[in-house]
């Protein structure tokens, strides 16, 4: 249904606790996004918030993201401590600290806002 780009999901463990925590100091350096978009099958509501954060992500952090759109529906398992209540439901892994934004991602300040593209000072109400 979506295509994905980058990062796979994992369970951390002793063996990969390295390469998470290289990863985020990588991200930092290289201000690289890693996200993950849960979504609830192919509803106009998931389809929408696709697309509104594709666009933001592609006009404000080209070449600097890393997209995960998981169905949950299909995916159940890969809820598993992420502490998702509603869907659609971004998670920004990446940089520190991790965010979450619920909704179909149509209020584009708060998206850059709770992305840290933005401050709260540059949103209008």
């Amino acid at each position: 249904m979506y295509a994905t780009r980058g990062v796979g999901t994992m369970r951390l463990t002793g063996r990969n606790i390295r390469s998470t925590v290289e990863r985020a100091a990588e991200s930092v350096d290289t201000g690289r996004y890693v996200l993950k978009l849960y979504v609830t099958g192919n509803t106009a509501r998931s389809t929408q918030a696709v697309e509104n954060l594709r666009a933001i992500c592609d006009e404000y952090l080209e070449g600097r993201y890393d997209l995960e759109v998981i169905d949950i529906y299909q995916q159940p398992s890969l809820l598993a401590g992420e502490q998702i209540v509603a869907a659609p439901t971004l998670v920004r892994k990446l940089p520190l600290p991790m965010r979450r934004l619920v909704g179909d991602m149509s209020n584009r300040g708060r998206v850059l806002v709770g992305l840290d593209l933005v401050s709260t000072s540059g949103v209008g109400k």
